[in-house]
């Protein structure tokens, strides 16, 4: 995807975690809404934000979670209808940089935070549930999502601060071992035979480590696989 614009920040997202039917047994803060004004980012994510089933979301690994409004875009023009800035569940709604072409380990200067990118989302009944009662068919998503391949990034906090909708995203550091967030995303999802490429990643994220060693196990077992 081709980015003409200055890479910014479009709107800042955060929700509270609240039972909802179409989770289930879980609790879910999927359910973004935009705020104004400089928002707190610490070492687990953004003020007012939190995470309804903490054994798949957050954590130092999964503190703020970004997607382009480019791919909303093209998600609206597929689903028929508008995609509001946070319906995806994302804290950071950017511009002008294709985040899913970004190394893993990437590092962004976003006002006063430093931020790095470190993992990549799944999609799951939950998401699938929320596209559903927002208006959309959600037949098929997580097949559809991950088709894609196109799935927004995790960012962990390596320097805590504020930032704010309109806050440049200067990219301050690239690793060069050339492992963007959707490669890592096709391994993870798609072609699990491409899991130890990852480990040229430096601060690997926990559960990406936990896959590769259980891929590893499989294939030491002789019970590997492409998928």
């Amino acid at each position: 995807m081709v980015q003409a614009r200055t890479p910014h920040i479009v709107s800042v997202n955060v929700g509270r975690a609240r039972a909802r039917a179409y989770a289930g047994a879980d609790r879910t803060a999927i359910d973004k809404r935009s705020v104004t004004g400089p928002v707190a980012v610490r070492r687990l994510g953004l003020a007012g934000d939190e995470q309804g089933n903490t054994a798949h979301h957050g954590g130092p690994d999964q503190a703020v979670f970004a997607f382009a409004r480019e791919d909303l875009d093209d998600w609206a023009r597929e689903l028929g209808g508008p995609v509001r800035d946070g319906l995806f569940g994302e804290n950071l709604t950017t511009a002008g940089i294709d985040v899913n072409a970004a190394e893993v380990g990437e590092r962004w200067r976003v006002g006063s935070t430093l931020l790095e990118l470190s993992y990549v989302r799944t999609p799951c009944h939950v998401f699938r549930s929320w596209m559903e009662v927002s208006g959309f068919d959600g037949s098929g998503w997580v097949k559809r999502y991950t088709r894609a391949g196109r799935p927004g990034v995790y960012l962990r906090v390596v320097e805590e601060g504020e930032l704010r909708a309109g806050d440049p995203i200067e990219v301050v550091h690239r690793p060069g071992h050339g492992i963007t967030a959707a490669a890592m995303f096709h391994a993870i999802n798609i072609d699990r035979s491409r899991l130890p490429e990852l480990l040229v990643i430096d601060g690997l994220a926990t559960k990406v480590r936990a896959r590769i060693d259980a891929h590893l196990g499989r294939q030491a077992d002789g019970r590997g696989g492409a998928a």
